[in-house]
């Protein structure tokens, strides 16, 4: 058992650190604002749904009220036709017409108060959610700042890291051209010592002589040629 709630654990740290790094905070802080809002228009109908239920009732007991006028005028009309009788009816059917306005007005004052405080409660969420949308695009706009100041550093360091490895294949062929450099002023120095022939840079003394003398005995032999054929 113990064996399963040490995996249980790890599992879940390592599930928090995985959901924490795909996590945006922007996009959290966007879909607790439209939860905000969604919050707060379901009190805006509230509050509309009530205000039309007290207007409702409004109009009823308008309507009432004229009714009510309607039959005393009528109960009036009743004793002035020495009718009692009429004018009792009238004043009976007012009596139960005035008994509904007193609790349409019962009605209407508790719509109020409920519309009231459902106002006060709409002004106090807007507050509320205006502050947070406002907090919430400060905290946007800080998170993007960072996250571009990150990504600049890294491409910094990235740039930092692409330059050593520069740095060293500079050093590494400036060690190789001072290699050559040494080698080429050695192989400079054996070769006028003598130790080394140069064969790149022609034929040596006796060769010369030995062209020469070649070449003279050549031009001598092709002299008398010539003069033997002139007959000289």
């Amino acid at each position: 058992m113990g064996l399963l709630n040490r995996m249980e654990t790890v599992i879940r740290a390592k599930m928090s650190k995985i959901i924490d790094k795909m996590e945006d905070p922007r996009e959290t802080l966007d879909y607790s604002y439209e939860k905000q809002l969604e919050l707060l228009q379901n009190v805006k109908r509230g509050v509309a749904e009530v205000a039309t239920s007290k207007k409702r009732l409004q109009l009823q007991r308008a309507k009432l009220l004229q009714n009510s006028e309607k039959l005393d005028g009528q109960a009036r009309d009743a004793i002035r036709a020495d009718r009692e009788d009429l004018a009792r009816l009238a004043l009976e059917r007012k009596s139960a017409i005035t008994s509904q306005i007193t609790g349409l007005d019962q009605e209407i004052a508790g719509l109020e108060k409920e519309q009231e405080k459902l106002v006060a409660a709409e002004k106090r969420l807007s507050t509320k959610v205006e502050v947070f949308r406002t907090r919430k695009e400060t905290i946007k706009a800080q998170y993007s700042a960072a996250e571009a100041q990150v990504r600049i550093s890294e491409s910094v360091s990235g740039i930092s890291e692409e330059m050593a490895d520069v740095g060293l294949a500079i050093e590494r062929a400036e060690n190789k051209t001072e290699d050559m450099k040494a080698r080429s002023a050695a192989l400079d120095e054996l070769i006028e010592q003598g130790t080394l022939t140069d064969f790149t840079g022609g034929p040596d003394e006796i060769e010369r002589e030995l062209a020469a003398i070649g070449a003279e005995s050549s031009i001598e032999s092709e002299l008398s040629r010539i003069k033997a054929e002139e007959g000289k």
